[in-house]
């Protein structure tokens, strides 16, 4: 049975001193890390390890068909955004990281699918990197949470949604500079409660201003199975019946209504909590996602559905239908010749 990842990071094995080229800021840069790792920098701080397996792309190949795993989509780490720098040298460093994504996509054409990433900070730069990444084959952007603090609801991104939608590129959320994190740097924190929230933020902001009403066709994936919004649909729908003057805003319907016009991951970590988000978004909506190659991701891929005793058709969804539906693939992509 065909298997798709549809949530993966990747990095390029090199990349410029960005903030020497640029004359400021803590970009992320690649200093060498131990036993052929490589040590993520912020600036001056460490941010992160990472393996080969975040840049080698025949290694990932090898090591996903440990779990019978033959089609990644890939994108950029969330930190790569750099929303906070001058919007033309984000863009710069966009078309770097996409240029190297849509090269990965074009070697291996049965094994990648890449989603780029775009300037969301200036509505005219990103619209224009959107339609390079049509170009370039590409088939979606990921995006962050939030935009330098401002939801994802704020008009300045509408135009850019709406781009996406007459482009016909898919969108995937992905949490990232997580409200609060100052507060709770203890214990993980922002990764396991903020990340959640984030994806919450993110979703009804996108709902209560009208974005998903305004554009019906636009194909947005939240990440992290929704991070904490399905858990708390009974209160946002509560709030939304109880408050309407502080909700409903832009002729958005009831958010329950939403389910199953989005598409979520199915990293969840719990087959009771992936059974309720199944129920509530219908297995046509939900795609097989790891967060591959990061430890707080689902690494044995699509193990955790197949020890679940699903129907077959139910598997097929998840592992492929879902993720072919997001992306607009034809049935047959995979199997066509190169």
């Amino acid at each position: 049975m065909l298997k798709i990842d549809m949530h993966t990071h990747l990095l390029p094995p090199d990349m410029p001193l960005w903030a020497e080229k640029f004359g400021y800021g803590d970009f992320i840069w690649l200093a060498p890390g131990n036993e052929g790792r490589k040590r993520m920098m912020k600036g001056n701080q460490f941010f992160r390890e990472i393996g080969a397996n975040c840049w080698d792309p025949e290694l990932r190949i090898e090591e996903y068909a440990r779990f019978q795993t033959q089609v990644q989509v890939v994108c950029t780490i969330p930190v790569m955004f750099s929303y906070w720098a001058k919007p033309h040298d984000c863009l710069e460093m966009s078309r770097f990281l996409n240029d190297h994504l849509a090269e990965i996509q074009a070697t291996y054409p049965k094994h990648y699918l890449a989603l780029g990433t775009v300037p969301m900070q200036d509505a005219k730069l990103a619209i224009s990197e959107l339609e390079r990444l049509v170009s370039l084959g590409v088939r979606g952007i990921q995006i962050g949470s939030n935009i330098n603090n401002n939801n994802l609801g704020d008009p300045e991104f509408f135009p850019i949604f709406e781009a996406c939608e007459q482009l016909n590129l898919a969108v995937m959320v992905h949490p990232w500079n997580m409200m609060g994190f100052e507060y709770m740097t203890k214990y993980w924190l922002p990764w396991l409660v903020g990340m959640p929230a984030e994806t919450s933020r993110a979703m009804c902001s996108m709902i209560f201003s009208g974005v998903l009403e305004k554009l019906p066709n636009l194909r947005v994936n939240f990440s992290h199975a929704g991070g904490s919004f399905m858990g708390t649909i009974g209160r946002i729908e509560h709030g939304f019946n109880c408050r309407p003057d502080l909700v409903a805003v832009d002729n958005a319907r009831n958010p329950r209504e939403y389910l199953g016009q989005f598409w979520v991951d199915s990293i969840t970590h719990d087959p009771r909590m992936l059974e309720y988000i199944m129920d509530l978004q219908g297995t046509r909506r939900v795609c097989l996602g790891s967060d591959y190659p990061f430890p707080l991701g689902d690494l044995e891929i699509g193990r955790m559905i197949e020890g679940m005793q699903l129907p077959e058709n139910t598997v097929e969804d998840l592992f492929h239908n879902a993720t072919m539906e997001w992306l607009d693939l034809d049935p047959d992509y995979f199997s066509a010749p190169v």
